[in-house]
Order: C-alpha cells, then sequence, then structure tokens
C-alpha cells in the first residue's frame, strides 16, 4: 500500500521542512531557492543565492536530482550547465517577465538588421535566447563582458533596458543598441519613490538593483550632490548580500524584489533593511509554495528539459561569460 502523504497546510513547518529535507535524502535531490523566493522555501532549501550561482552550485553538486525553486529560465540554465542532472521546477508556469519580452526569433531579425554585431544577452533570458546569443552577462559583470568585446564591434544588449542604459553608461560605449526590455516589478521602483524614501530617510544607505527603473534617478541624486555618493550603490543581488554584511548602517533602503529582504535580514541582524517599494513582488517567484514543493519531491514531476541542439549553443555562451570573470556570489 502506497504512503499516506500530507498536504503541506496539514503540517507545522517544522514538520513540513522536516519531511522536504527527508524526501530530498530520498531522491538525492539538493532544493536550490533564489533569493526572491518566499521565506519559508528559502529557509528550507540547502543553498539560497542568485540564478547564475544556483546554476552553477546544480552544475558541481553530487546530487542527482536538482529541485530548483525560482523560475524557468532559471532550471533551464541549470540544465544547460548540468545536462545529466534531472532538473524539477516545482511549478513549470514559474515565468519571468522580463525574459518573455523577447524570443529567439526577435534576437535573429535583431542581427539581421545589425550584421557583424556581438549580442550580449542578460543571463535572465530563455535558452532559445541564449542559443542565439555570443555571450551571456549578470548584472555585476555586464561592464566586463561589454569591455571584453573590441570597441569598433557594434553590440546588441538584450533584453533589459535598464541594465543596458546603466552598462552603457559606465563603459562609456556608444555603439550598443539597447532592446526595450524590462521586468515588471524593477521597472515599478521608479525614481520618484526612490526620492521620496530618500529625502524621508536622509540618513539611511540605499541599494539599487540595476534592473530597477530608479537606477538612473539614484545615480542623479549622487551626482547633482543631493545624496553622499558613498550611501548610494548600484548592486547586484549577491553584492546586495556582501554590502549588508559588511554595513554599519542603521537603514538601508533596498530597490528590489521583496524577497531579497529575507537573506539580507539574516546577514545582519544589527541594521533595518526597508524596501523601497514594499509593492515590489515578483507573483511568478511567488509561485513556488510549501505545496508545490513538497509534490515536486514526492512524485518527481515537472522536470525541465532542453533540446540537446539549443542547449549546445546556450552553453557556449554561458561558459565564454564565465570565463570573462566568476560571476559566483554577485552575479544577477
Amino acid at each position: 500500500m502506497a504512503p499516506v502523504t500530507a498536504p503541506a497546510d496539514t503540517m507545522t513547518r517544522q514538520e513540513w521542512a522536516a519531511e522536504v529535507r527527508r524526501l530530498a535524502d530520498e531522491r538525492d535531490a539538493v532544493i536550490l531557492a533564489h533569493n526572491y523566493m518566499r521565506p519559508e522555501i528559502q529557509d528550507v532549501a540547502h543553498h539560497t543565492g542568485d540564478s547564475l550561482a544556483l546554476s552553477r552550485l546544480a552544475a558541481t553538486a553530487d546530487a542527482g536530482t536538482i529541485v530548483f525553486c525560482g523560475v524557468h529560465f532559471m532550471a533551464e540554465t541549470a540544465k544547460i550547465l548540468a545536462p545529466e542532472k534531472t532538473i524539477l521546477l516545482p511549478d513549470p508556469d514559474a515565468g519571468c517577465s522580463l525574459a518573455d519580452t523577447i524570443t529567439a526569433e526577435d534576437v535573429r531579425a535583431w542581427k539581421a538588421e545589425h550584421p557583424g554585431a556581438v549580442v550580449v544577452a542578460y543571463v535572465n533570458t530563455t535558452a532559445a535566447v541564449k542559443a542565439e546569443t555570443d555571450i551571456c552577462c549578470t548584472s555585476s559583470n555586464a561592464a566586463d563582458v561589454i569591455r571584453s568585446i573590441p570597441e569598433d564591434r557594434e553590440i546588441l544588449f538584450l533584453p533589459d533596458q535598464f541594465l543596458g542604459a546603466h552598462v552603457k553608461r559606465v563603459t562609456g560605449r556608444d555603439n550598443i543598441h539597447i532592446w526595450m526590455g524590462e521586468c515588471h516589478v524593477h521597472a515599478g521602483i521608479d525614481g520618484h519613490t526612490l526620492r521620496e524614501r530618500v529625502a524621508a530617510e536622509p540618513d539611511a544607505e540605499v541599494y539599487v538593483h540595476p534592473e530597477c527603473g530608479c537606477a538612473t534617478s539614484a545615480l542623479y541624486l549622487v551626482g547633482s550632490g543631493a545624496v553622499p555618493e558613498d550611501r548610494v550603490k548600484v548592486l547586484s543581488t549577491g553584492g546586495m548580500l556582501t554590502a549588508a554584511e559588511n554595513t554599519t548602517a542603521s537603514k538601508v533602503l533596498i530597490a528590489t524584489e521583496t524577497g531579497m529582504l529575507h537573506q539580507l535580514r539574516n546577514a545582519n541582524s544589527t541594521t533595518t533593511f526597508e524596501a523601497v517599494n514594499s509593492r515590489a513582488e515578483c507573483h511568478y517567484m511567488k509561485m513556488i509554495n510549501a505545496d508545490n514543493l513538497l509534490g515536486a519531491l514526492r512524485h518527481g514531476t515537472t522536470e525541465i528539459t532542453v533540446d540537446e541542439r539549443t542547449a549546445e549553443r546556450a552553453r557556449r555562451s554561458v561558459e565564454r561569460m564565465i570565463a570573462i570573470g566568476s560571476p559566483s556570489r554577485g552575479g544577477e
């Protein structure tokens, strides 16, 4: 007789966590959770971090199964880097509004308009888009990737317009064409809201993700002298975590998806971390929950696959990125 299995909502949190870890051991699985996951998912995971760091962990983990608590493109990236492993995504409908702003067909058409251009894709893209790309980047190494390309070569940067504008600004390259995509959550953290929060919290530090619609405003505040330069940092999620561990500020305002606050507060209990926009929550990230994580572990369903040809081409663009500098903790 098959064992009776209880739904997550009939268990205490401790019972649920113990069952999740038991099932992971039974399945020879490692649980990876993105920084934007629900707190209980982050707490039960074997590893928590940004998408690329987790994908690289997937490639080196001893486990034969990876349960990726994130969104679809992240699980695809893990499969690209670890093709021999089983990759499970607890809810396969967990997508990404940024990744959805461009398709492989769009990339091919854009390349046809700019023959000879180098295509640079943010890692937050589908496997099919990565396969059409010359080199990937993360938010922390995007500038280094751009600098590695000869100055006389045109660059097509996709899909995030705010990260693209940031990289164009810091590298001084004027031959970068930028795809006008955006993450709906980060785009909603606007300059007006940032300016209001900074004015109300004159002593707080500010960490801004370069995907945010307010990144330009943050740099303007610094450039105009309205905010001291050492108070505002444009950082990847991994960079935010490192900065949080080292800050002595009494308060830090965070401009990124609100799930990041859980990791920052765990890293530093003496500093208060608050969201610039408390409504900046990605519903796709929150689709991974206690029940579907249990279901993935119990039944081994929701496996993510990438066809071999696409994976091979996409892997080259990711490996070229990694060769330019380790994104590790400071990835997306």
